[in-house]
């Protein structure tokens, strides 16, 4: 009997940096074969970059709403109820996407795709967390996070052996045969214990009918921010941007492999860091600043095609405080609000690039110049995150056997 729980343990966090590693590979793979799919589908040059906006937004509001669904079914059923739908529902779908004929048929399959993504990670944080011994899951978040961003790395690889459409059966088939892992992963002890009492679990309103708990959540959720202006601005369209700073040739897909791989090292030392400092806050702000710092160092460049790739590698490693997030999400709620709290925040951030596009959309017709609009949005998404985080509470160690009332 003493073995099992080690057992146990060690098959969830294995599976959920394994789920981690699908849910970005088919997250990030549109953006990877976005030129190519659009291309072929007979679209202009133009129309790539205004239907290719256009696809991620959709994508991310099916996130955002799928983070509801999937947070709320989290809290009232049980975190692996969550694993399971979500994981057979953007399975389909992506296989569905390799089969598209049309940009209308694409929009649809990117909304399901993106709303069933929503569960994956969250789902997998709250359940590794309530297993894990309280000091222990910085770490284990890190080494989830770290392994699971490689998945936007293998995609870029698969895209430059395969089709388009290959691309997307892989991943979808990818998301099946990791259903047969998920069925070992035993349910976390301490939602069954909520779950048989009376307490009220996932109502997700109760985000919005106490101004305290409303601050926690959208403070959770404004610190994330900056990770999707550079995922979804900076380096989605980093054609664009190279072409801007006079540098020709750069490929979205060779970028986002590169950012991903400095997501995957910074996800680890955030983790590292965090357990180090034995604060999440602390291991933010160095992590933050330091994103700053390389994001102003990309306006400034005016070198190659290799120096662009590794200042995307350095924001990646930087944008590693996507753990940071991820983790307080799970800390700062009770039980019977947690899973709600740790899917749907993620994908509210997410959900929050269909904005941060129109707002950057909006400044670069405001400025008359793409480079102007993009850095304002920049300082106007980093001040938000830098204000918000200042107020957050700690929360490391922090015991999570407590309720939401």
């Amino acid at each position: 009997m003493s073995n099992k729980p080690a057992t146990i343990l060690q098959l969830s966090v294995i599976v959920s940096a394994l789920g981690f590693f699908v849910d970005v590979y088919d997250l990030l793979l549109f953006a990877i074969i976005r030129k190519a799919s659009l291309g072929d589908l007979g679209l202009t040059p133009g129309l790539i970059v205004t239907e290719g906006e256009r696809l991620i937004s959709i994508q991310m509001i099916g996130m955002l709403l799928g983070g509801i669904f999937f947070g709320v079914i989290g809290d009232k059923k049980g975190r692996l109820s969550v694993l399971f739908g979500s994981i057979l529902l953007y399975s389909i779908a992506n296989i569905l996407n390799g089969m598209v004929t049309s940009i209308p048929q694409y929009m649809v399959l990117r909304f399901i795709a993106g709303f069933g993504l929503a569960g994956e990670l969250g789902a997998g944080l709250t359940l590794v967390s309530e297993q894990l011994p309280k000091e222990k899951r910085s770490l284990a978040a890190g080494l989830i996070a770290g392994f699971g961003v490689l998945g936007a790395v293998f995609a870029f690889f698969i895209k430059q052996y395969f089709d388009w459409r290959t691309c997307f059966y892989i991943g979808g088939g990818m998301g099946l045969l990791l259903l047969v892992l998920r069925v070992q992963v035993f349910e976390s002890s301490l939602f069954k214990g909520v779950k048989e009492s009376t307490v009220e679990r996932g109502n997700f309103w109760m985000f919005f009918n106490d101004k305290q708990r409303f601050i926690k959540y959208l403070q959770c959720v404004l610190i994330g921010l900056p990770v999707w202006y550079i995922i979804g601005i900076l380096v989605t369209f980093s054609d664009q941007f190279g072409k801007a700073f006079g540098i020709e040739g750069i490929d979205p897909g060779k970028a986002i492999m590169s950012l991903y791989l400095g997501v995957g090292l910074g996800d680890v030392a955030v983790g590292w860091l965090s357990e180090r400092l034995k604060s999440r806050k602390k291991t933010y702000f160095i992590f933050l600043r330091l994103t700053m710092a390389l994001v102003v160092l990309f306006f400034l460049q005016h070198g190659t095609s290799t120096q662009f790739y590794w200042i995307c590698f350095a924001l990646g490693f930087g944008a590693g405080f996507n753990v940071v997030y991820l983790t307080m999400g799970v800390e700062q709620f009770g039980t019977n609000l947690r899973a709600s709290a740790a899917i749907s925040i993620p994908n509210m951030v997410r959900g929050s690039l269909p904005l941060i596009i129109l707002l950057f959309q909006g400044l670069r017709t405001a400025f008359g110049d793409y480079l102007t609009g993009a850095w304002v949005t920049g300082v106007i998404l980093f001040l938000l995150a830098e204000i918000a985080a200042w107020f957050m509470d700690e929360t490391y160690g922090k015991d999570l056997d407590f309720l939401e009332k």
